[in-house]
């Protein structure tokens, strides 16, 4: 079992640091970041094929997960990929598609991004024994369309919002945007929470270690590349707004306070 889970594994690895490289040389010469979503979004689609292909037996458990996985991977990537061609850049770049070496550093951490979050996918995929679907599989799938639909509407919300041109200058606090400052992010957490649920249905003893991927993913947006650094942006541009600092004084930074639904 676990000799050809460890096979799957590298060969997961290997293509996820390939197709990261190889996009950043293509990045890089070009000095654009106009691709690096759609790369990463299209390597846990690739990913969760190619261990399905590699390891598995195809039976139903693994296909609705690697089905999952493939919508999660299509609407985000299309949402980001049609915002960045509509913006022209992305703000996270603005001192780094410049330098080869610091860019090189954001492809990297891609490729380890990608990797860890779809770690209990690549391992439920890599199984050749079945079992029947039982609680864990529909918990799991629910909890991720749950996460799913929370994020798609929060992303279309402020896309929406954004558009509108009596908008201009103002931040959003309707719909979502009303229970949380950051409900795209719920949901992703929701999604990749729901998906080592349901892939943990088969797991024995380390593989259990996987759990590591919602954790990661929870940790990346709530402290590093997601939340600190659109708090600090929105303070200094509404920090003096009195609606602003009211909004964040009544509204939760991620998860919803249910007691006020």
């Amino acid at each position: 079992m676990f000799q050809n889970m460890g096979s799957v594994l590298t060969r997961c690895a290997l293509t996820d640091v390939a197709v990261q490289w190889l996009g950043w040389a293509a990045a890089a010469a070009l000095r654009t970041e106009k691709f690096y979503d759609l790369a990463g979004s299209g390597t846990f689609l690739l990913l969760a094929h190619l261990s399905r292909q590699w390891g598995g037996t195809g039976y139903v458990r693994q296909n609705v997960q690697t089905g999952l996985v493939a919508a999660w991977a299509l609407r985000l990537g299309a949402f980001l990929f049609g915002r960045i061609l509509k913006e022209g850049q992305d703000r996270r770049f603005n001192n780094v598609r410049d330098n080869p070496r610091i860019f090189f550093v954001y492809w990297t951490m891609q490729a380890l991004w990608v990797f860890v979050t779809l770690l209990p996918t690549l391992i439920l995929n890599s199984e050749r024994r079945d079992k029947p679907l039982g609680t864990r599989d529909y918990v799991g799938w629910g909890i991720w369309g749950v996460g799913f639909a929370t994020e798609a509407i929060a992303d279309q919300q402020k896309w929406n919002f954004k558009q509108d041109t009596n908008n201009i200058g103002k931040f959003i606090q309707s719909g979502l945007w009303a229970y949380s400052r950051h409900p795209n992010y719920l949901g992703e957490i929701l999604q990749w929470t729901g998906l080592f649920i349901s892939a943990s249905s088969v797991m024995k003893g380390p593989q259990y270690l996987s759990v590591v991927s919602p954790l990661f993913v929870w940790f990346l947006l709530r402290h590093v590349s997601g939340i600190p650094i659109l708090e600090k942006q929105a303070l200094q541009k509404w920090g003096s707004d009195p609606a602003f600092q009211n909004y964040i004084k009544n509204t939760p930074l991620l998860w919803p306070d249910l007691r006020f639904w």
